[in-house]
């Protein structure tokens, strides 16, 4: 082989090997999932993600907020789905309707967590070594500085830095000697605006993490009372609806028994509601097992926001509504009388349901179920009838009436399947077996008669309330961590973070040049008076007060 071939043997090795200044490849394999796992995670715990995550927990906050919810209020809900056919399933699919236990917003919710851990515990990391550390050295030129002034001071440079030192006691501060006898002062000021920052963000992550322990260790329950009834907790059974928390099994409910004597509401002339008052008696632990025992009762009147706490739980009062009373003298002359709780559907407490007879007398066999009765109907506490269409017109039982429908014939519930209380199933209507007979008009005390002598009679109404259990073991620590959030976010709003630099030369006659530079590390933190008290500390003259607040 020739040189000249050598040579170019040579080069061309060297075209195809890289560089010595390129960039690494790409790593493949388990090191390419490595490094985007970091990435994700260096990109998860950065202060922009957490605060869009905590903007995107927001605005997923708000439909529970807009939107009516299943373990607040179960009768708002179904009136929603009803009044809106559409939409309602589709929202109810998506968890719309339960939005703080649905899967997307625990997601959000987790993720910010995550985030938020990732930024604090770097952050907190950084901040006690900022604490440990002295102060930066004093800058060469402080003239550059946003605050600076130069001032002649009697006294040599260590007499004039001590008296310095001596006005600067609650600054953190660090003295340095430069050549040709010149001595530096690096003082910083306002380190709780930092510690004010952590404790919002620290805040935050407890707040969460209660409200975490309080869905994972709590529970909810509701039930529906009507005047003159009662209820006694110690199973979830007891409750109409039950929402334990993850690791609860309910088998460890606080037994406690309540009657309700009387459910009271006062409206203003508008109708807007003034006070919901439902007077209660209750009794707890081991009276509350003694079913038919009469002693143990306390009284009390139960407000809305102003729960009962009964040992560790709290009862509340959530909502209210009428239930009409029907007495029905069948063929045969036997009399029977029921009622039924009726769902409010507007503002006035226009409100709607069934009542059922299930078993006739008079009848065997098939014969029962071919004459079934329902009495489907719409309860108006001050009735109007306009065109003969009843409605409400105010909220207050003023003037009671009902609008009923009656049916007869199958009701099919014999099948096993569920129905609503409040209605009855149009597919029996629909295919016959359920025939619909004539409707009525009543206000209290007033009757009809069906075609084969059934006599209906709207003989008055009660009042339900709707009441809810709940445990919130974290509730008490969700408190604290709020205070504390509100007040680290006062400290980091209020104090500001600023630091001062002196620089103290020989001068003439015995006397010193202090050049003095100040710099406010935060944008909305100016100096203001402050700067020139920091400045007369170098003449010999005592500083004018500092401002109230100013030694932070």
């Amino acid at each position: 082989m020739s040189v000249r071939d050598d040579t170019h043997l040579r080069n061309d090795d060297q075209l195809d090997a890289p560089p010595a200044s390129a960039p690494p490849p790409p790593p493949r394999g388990i090191g390419a999932w490595v490094a985007f796992a970091r990435n994700i995670w260096r990109q998860l715990t950065s202060m922009r993600v957490a605060l869009i995550l905590l903007f995107m927990l927001a605005l997923a906050s708000l439909p529970g907020a807009l939107l009516p919810q299943w373990n607040l209020n179960q009768a708002k809900t179904a009136t929603f789905l009803i009044n809106h056919p559409t939409l309602g399933p589709i929202l109810n699919r998506l968890g719309f309707f339960g939005v703080f236990s649905s899967p997307w917003y625990a997601a959000i919710y987790l993720a910010l967590f995550t985030s938020l851990i990732g930024c604090l515990v770097p952050r907190t990391w950084d901040f006690v070594k900022a604490l440990r550390a002295k102060p930066v050295p004093t800058p060469r030129n402080l003239f550059r500085l946003p605050h600076q002034a130069g001032v002649a001071a009697a006294g040599e440079p260590e007499a004039v830095a001590g008296r310095i030192e001596a006005g600067m006691a609650r600054w953190r501060r660090t003295r340095r000697s430069e050549p040709a006898g010149v001595l530096t002062i690096s003082a910083e000021k306002g380190f709780l605006r930092e510690v004010g920052n952590l404790v919002f963000h620290l805040s935050l992550l407890g707040l969460l993490a209660a409200i975490a322990v309080g869905k994972l260790l709590g529970f909810e329950g509701t039930i529906v009372v009507t005047e003159g009834g009662g209820f006694c907790s110690g199973s979830p059974s007891v409750y109409d609806t039950f929402r334990p928390g993850l690791l609860v099994d309910g088998t460890r409910l606080a037994p406690f028994c309540v009657d309700v004597d009387s459910f009271t509401a006062e409206y203003t002339d508008a109708g807007q509601a003034t006070l919901f008052n439902a007077a209660i008696r209750y009794r707890t632990g081991a009276a509350a097992a003694d079913a038919t025992g009469t002693d143990g009762w306390t009284a009390r009147n139960l407000q809305v926001n102003d729960p009962l706490r009964i040992s560790g739980e709290r009862l509340y009062l959530l909502g209210h509504g009428f239930t009409p009373s029907f007495q029905v003298t069948f063929p045969n002359g036997e009399v029977r009388e029921a009622s039924q709780t009726f769902q409010p559907s507007d503002g006035n407490l226009t409100s709607e349901g069934a009542v059922k007879f299930l078993n006739p007398p008079g009848y065997t066999g098939d014969e029962v179920r071919q004459h079934q009765l329902a009495i489907v109907g719409i309860f108006a506490p001050t009735a109007h009838s306009p065109g003969g269409v009843m409605t409400s017109i105010a909220p207050a039982p003023k003037n009671p009436g009902v609008a009923i429908q009656l049916y007869r014939g199958d009701l099919g519930m014999e099948d096993g399947a569920s129905q609503s209380i409040f209605g009855i199933d149009q597919r029996q209507v629909d295919n016959g077996k359920l025939t619909k007979l004539t409707r009525a008009n009543l206000m209290v005390g007033e009757s009809m008669t069906l075609d084969d002598g059934t006599t209906i009679t709207f003989t008055g109404y009660k009042q339900w309330v709707q009441l809810q259990t709940s445990y919130d073991p974290a509730q008490g620590y969700a408190l604290i961590f709020a205070i504390t959030l509100l007040t680290g976010l006062m400290l980091s709003l209020t104090i500001k973070r600023r630091r001062v630099w002196y620089r103290i030369k020989p001068g003439p006659d015995g006397g010193s040049w202090v050049e003095v530079g100040g710099l406010a590390r935060t944008d909305q933190a100016g100096y203001g008076e402050e700067f020139d008290s920091l400045v007369d500390l170098a003449r010999d003259r005592p500083p004018p007060l500092a401002k109230p607040g100013s030694s932070r």
